[in-house]
């Protein structure tokens, strides 16, 4: 997390966020009374029951959806990377890497060389002539975030981006995309069914309440690790256990409330 000083530099603050969608059977209240902050360089993850409304807040940040009532605060781009990378398969990898910047007119030399540097440090370069279906599901996703990071995004909304990803390559994308973050000091919003994930990623962890989905409560995420935090290495820590036991806790209390 980086510091200004002895405070920390808020980005995103989500103000009492309430938010209702309608249907044939009537109105449904979907999330209640959200509020948190997201600091520059923090990961934050927001877990809950199916259906809770974590995908619902991703979008309203994101100013896909309007809330009943609340606001959210930011400062400068979000950029959003959903489950599917969504690479058009008919350009290169380069050109894929290029759409945001093309729609937002920001298609300039500068941003062009930041691209190819970003290719180069995180050892694709030499795929960028390539066509995503030549790519593995891995290697697609990390292409998929240097797109979002093109465009310089302040908040970074990661939608399940590792759901489709066979266990193995889970976790070796999970630590790429980690480090890929932290080395672009970036905040982030990961939305995760797994408890794991959030664990060995998040600095801050956000647990849901069955839908209306309220806050139930946020865990800071405190492991004990030698060396350079990875997400591999996070699973390791002595309290990885504790916190996965209290957040499973929680969210079972919240399904048998529900039943």
């Amino acid at each position: 997390m980086i510091k200004k000083g002895d405070l920390c530099v808020k980005v995103l603050d989500v103000k009492g966020i309430n938010m209702n969608f309608f249907t044939e059977d009537g109105e449904l209240e979907v999330l209640d009374n959200i509020s948190f902050t997201v600091n520059k360089g923090e990961i934050v993850a927001i877990v809950g029951p199916s259906g809770s409304g974590k995908t619902t807040i991703l979008n309203v940040i994101a100013k896909l959806l309007t809330p009943v009532s609340g606001e959210v605060e930011i400062n400068g781009e979000i950029g959003y990377m959903f489950q599917r990378d969504h690479l058009l398969e008919w350009r290169t990898i380069w050109h894929n890497l290029l759409i945001g910047l093309e729609i937002k007119h920001q298609k300039t030399p500068q941003q062009c060389e930041k691209v190819e540097n970003m290719l180069r440090k995180y050892q694709l370069y030499d795929f960028r002539n390539r066509y995503p279906k030549e790519l593995s599901g891995g290697m697609r996703q990390r292409i998929a975030l240097i797109r979002t990071l093109a465009i310089d995004p302040e908040v970074l909304l990661l939608d399940e981006p590792f759901s489709s990803l066979d266990y193995q390559t889970r976790l070796m994308v999970s630590d790429d995309v980690y480090k890929m973050i932290k080395n672009e000091n970036i905040a982030a919003i990961l939305v995760t069914h797994d408890i794991s994930e959030a664990i060995s990623m998040a600095d801050k962890i956000i647990v849901l309440t069955q839908r209306p989905a309220s806050i139930k409560n946020i865990h800071k995420i405190k492991l004990t690790i030698e060396g350079e935090k990875t997400p591999l290495k996070a699973r390791t820590a002595k309290e990885f256990r504790e916190y996965f036991d209290i957040i499973w806790k929680e969210l079972n209390d919240n399904e048998k409330k529900h039943y």
